[in-house]
């Protein structure tokens, strides 16, 4: 019987302390804090992972999800890059739900689409699971992260789930002769998507880009750009805004002072947040 006893208190210890490992509390400040859980596994892959973070405030209301989508060219870049930023938008939206997560890395012997597009649809059904409830999601990326958010929402979102996207220095047309220059197009043009799965007449390079899924009924939209961005062209932007007044979504849209890469240092970061902030109220005032 004692030894019973103390298997069982051994079990609780063992079990305790791999929760403690996976688990943790963060305090930002002004009474806000929020469970941790690092390396969450939502596929059978080991680039599958993703970082939770759910507000210890209010366990039981439902709450609407951030999707945090890292850049890297689609071959490259991890979660990791997005944290500071992740943290930033936590004090901000300490009511919200975020998740940081990887994807399929595009290589020699794997393409990127409909991998990564899928990886996002896993990630919200594995939060779907977890919390008993299907959440509204504001995907929010940069760079090629940026262009991942934009095509999931206007493509792929067939329940309507995405409320809100924040592109940051994100592709959103392909085709675009200034994107052209970027200097690994070949590789957009050969790995990017799997020749099996666009439908006959459309092309590898039209269903990539997301300006070719808008519609009326596509996700408001705001987008962020450097003046200075020798990745992706100022012209992407100026598309990316014609086609949604075209199509009547509500976005909006802003410059920063440099280049691809410094969108998320001072100050350029907190003026992004000021407007997701902002941006967020004026799209439910739209809609009313």
């Amino acid at each position: 019987m004692k030894k019973s006893i103390k298997i069982l208190l051994l079990f609780i210890s063992i079990v305790f302390l791999w929760a403690s490992c996976t688990e943790k509390k963060i305090e930002l400040g002004n009474n806000i804090s929020f469970d941790k859980e690092e390396n969450v596994h939502y596929g059978n892959t080991s680039e599958q992972i993703m970082d939770l973070y759910i507000p210890c405030a209010n366990p039981t209301k439902k709450k609407d999800v951030f999707i945090m989508i890292h850049g890297g060219g689609w071959r490259g870049g991890d979660k990791s890059q997005l944290t500071f930023f992740t943290l930033s938008m936590m004090q901000r939206f300490p009511d919200h739900i975020f998740v940081n997560m990887n994807y399929r890395l595009a290589s020699g012997h794997q393409f990127g689409l409909p991998n990564q597009t899928d990886d996002i649809k896993k990630v919200i059904d594995f939060m779907k699971k977890k919390l008993g409830y299907s959440p509204d999601l504001i995907l929010s990326g940069n760079s090629a992260g940026g262009h991942l958010s934009m095509l999931y929402a206007y493509q792929f979102d067939t329940d309507k789930k995405v409320k809100a996207v924040i592109n940051i220095v994100g592709p959103a047309d392909l085709s675009d002769p200034g994107f052209k220059n970027y200097q690994e197009y070949s590789f957009v043009e050969r790995r990017l998507v799997d020749p099996r799965i666009p439908k006959p007449g459309t092309s590898r390079i039209d269903f990539a880009s997301p300006v070719r899924w808008i519609g009326q009924s596509s996700p408001p939209t705001l987008s962020y750009y450097g003046n200075s961005d020798r990745v992706i062209p100022s012209t992407q932007g100026k598309i990316l805004d014609s086609v949604l007044t075209r199509n009547q979504v509500f976005h909006e849209s802003y410059l920063f002072n440099g280049g691809h890469l410094d969108w998320d240092k001072h100050p350029h970061d907190q003026f992004l947040i000021d407007k997701i902030e902002a941006f967020l109220k004026n799209k439910k005032t739209d809609k009313k």
